[in-house]
């Protein structure tokens, strides 16, 4: 395989002025949500001197989100999506605002910061299951894996990089110029994204909310692609939970402290910025749901080898690998996901797809709270291993024509290709 074919292909950003806006509007945005990131649990500590305060403040933010999401997938199925995109960025910049205000009071409020966190995770689910939805149009859909590759990269420069300049701000100046500037980033996103095209998806029969979920559900559970490989990221998005027990496993089996504790939170997200970056092999792919399989199962043998063998010279590359399979996973999810779902269920699917993925992370990191404290750390970690590894292999085993299917569904028609765009 010739080298370059490794590396995603960057031709969209070249040849596709829109999914460039997008780009750009998306690393500003992530550069100000970085911001916020860090200025609400540092003001909410400040204020109250209680963890479970912030706790409060990132669940407010989370509940708005699913709630978000799952508005936000009707609503993408029913109304033009440009204007969601551009209306929902706007409403979350108010709420910017409002942190910013209130920070700048001689006595801020909690209450409105629990209130403007749950306005900014509404809002702000709103305007990415639009987004997501949207990309068929903008791209097309032989091209989602490139589009979706590139916005991972942009995502881990953009996380890497805000949350430090976030604490320097809000050492310099506090948090309220935090909220400021993540407010000004989200306008300058708008701005950019103000030149897409309107992208109205194709409409149903029916407005009633709950048939039109009820027909999502009713597509989904018929579907013969579909839901095998979401149950294979399901048991990947659980996996993400292992980050909970870092802090056990250094103090009772690898040994090292707080130097051994970061390069442990570290290895991971170095590992999906590589499967970001080299995943251009990925794109030609016959049969990406096997694929899918094979890489899901090699993650949970990494998860499994953490708590067979107590060495951090062993849970170092095997994290790394587990990023790196993991964000393989991931692009194939989304390609396959997109691919195989008609433009007018678009917004409805992603959002259950998306929401899936937020529980999955909780439950996933709740319950491996849950398994060590009953078995140990090391044990608790070799036995989810295994047994994500087993259900991983079942599911594989089981969808035959998941096995086998292209990325997209070639009898769907393509919104790219039916507007008369190209890129």
């Amino acid at each position: 395989m010739a080298l370059s074919k490794l590396f995603v292909d960057t031709g969209l950003l070249r040849s596709n002025p829109d999914f460039r806006r997008v780009l750009i509007a998306r690393a500003i945005s992530l550069l100000g949500l970085g911001l916020l990131a860090v200025a609400v649990p540092l003001q909410v500590y400040d204020l109250t001197g209680s963890s479970l305060q912030v706790g409060v403040a990132v669940a407010c933010d989370g509940v708005g989100m699913f709630l978000g999401l799952l508005l936000g997938g009707l609503l993408a199925d029913r109304r033009d999506r440009r204007t969601l995109i551009l209306a929902a960025r706007g409403l979350c910049g108010l709420g910017f605002l409002g942190l910013a205000a209130n920070a700048a009071m001689p006595s801020p409020s909690l209450a409105a910061i629990y209130a403007l966190s749950f306005w900014d995770g509404f809002f702000g689910a709103i305007g990415v299951n639009a987004l997501l939805a949207a990309m068929p149009h903008l791209v097309g859909r032989a091209n989602l894996m490139q589009a979706r590759a590139l916005g991972m990269l942009t995502m881990r420069f953009a996380t890497i990089l805000s949350p430090a300049l976030g604490g320097l701000l809000i050492a310099a100046a506090g948090a309220g110029w935090a909220y400021l500037a993540t407010a000004i980033a989200t306008g300058l996103s708008v701005a950019t994204l103000i030149g897409l095209p309107s992208m109205a998806p194709e409409h149903g029969e029916t407005d009633n909310p709950l048939r039109l979920m009820a027909e999502a559900l009713a597509f989904l559970a018929g579907h013969r692609v579909i839901p095998g490989v979401v149950a294979l990221g399901c048991l990947t998005t659980l996996a993400t939970g292992i980050r909970v027990l870092f802090p056990a496993l250094v103090e009772s089996v690898y040994g090292g402290g707080a130097v051994a504790a970061g390069l442990l939170y570290s290895a991971v997200p170095v590992g999906a910025t590589l499967g970001a970056a080299l995943s251009g092999w990925a794109t030609g792919l016959r049969r990406p749901g096997l694929t899918m399989g094979l890489v899901c199962m090699a993650a949970f043998a990494c998860v499994a080898a953490m708590g067979a063998v107590g060495s951090l010279f062993v849970a170092l590359p095997a994290l790394v690998l587990f990023g790196y399979a993991t964000a393989i996973a991931s692009l194939l999810e989304y390609s396959m996901v997109q691919g195989h779902t008609p433009d007018g269920m678009q917004g409805r699917v992603n959002s259950l797809w998306a929401a899936q993925d937020v529980i999955g992370d909780g439950v996933g990191t709740v319950g491996l709270g849950f398994l060590a404290a009953l078995t140990g750390p090391a044990a608790g970690i070799l036995l989810f291993g295994l047994t994500a590894l087993g259900l991983c292999a079942a599911v594989t085993a089981a969808a035959g024509t998941m096995r086998r299917a292209p990325l997209a569904d070639p009898t769907l028609t393509d919104p790219m290709l039916a507007e008369g765009a190209g890129p």
